[in-house]
């Protein structure tokens, strides 16, 4: 028999999330250890994603969200997690599963991990779905650009690390 009946690759995903959820399971116990901080990119047009209307229209298929010192209430379950974020001074809930995460990653001690999301199954584009503009610096901070610069709560755009 021929063919992957065993689905090695879809075994490998599972066992990376698996690290992530530990990880997030082991901040959400314990906060972070030294300068330890995650920055977590995730599809918010994945089935399971719950975050407000305001920041779906934001950031209608992609968003960076930043785990260091300003959230609160991080939960995981074995699907999922959720937190508690400050954008622009309003407190908002979001919840992800861990399927709809593209990357994981701690700065702090240059660790990285990349995962296959399904596209498929996330929702189709429409007319109300073009790119927004990027945020102004400060747009979303917690509570005042110092924050910002330290990498509180806030979305960001990771160019600046990408290879080119």
């Amino acid at each position: 028999m021929t063919g992957d009946f065993l689905q090695y690759d879809e075994m490998i995903q599972e066992a990376l999330r698996g690290v992530m959820a530990q990880a997030l399971e082991s901040v959400a116990r314990n906060g972070f250890p030294g300068e330890h901080h995650f920055l977590i990119v995730f599809r918010t047009d994945f089935p399971g994603v719950d975050i407000s209307d305001t920041l779906r229209r934001r950031f209608p298929h992609e968003m960076t969200i930043v785990l260091q010192h300003q959230f609160w209430d991080l939960k995981t379950d074995a699907e999922s997690f959720s937190v508690d974020l400050s954008f622009s001074n309003v407190l908002e809930h979001l919840h992800i599963p861990f399927t709809a995460v593209k990357a994981f990653t701690d700065p702090s001690v240059k660790f990285g991990l990349q995962y296959a999301v399904d596209e498929e199954i996330c929702s189709p584009p429409g007319p109300e779905d073009e790119e927004p503009a990027p945020a102004a610096p400060g747009d979303d901070a917690s509570e005042d650009d110092a924050d910002v610069k330290e990498g509180s709560g806030d979305v960001i755009s990771l160019d600046a690390f990408r290879k080119k």
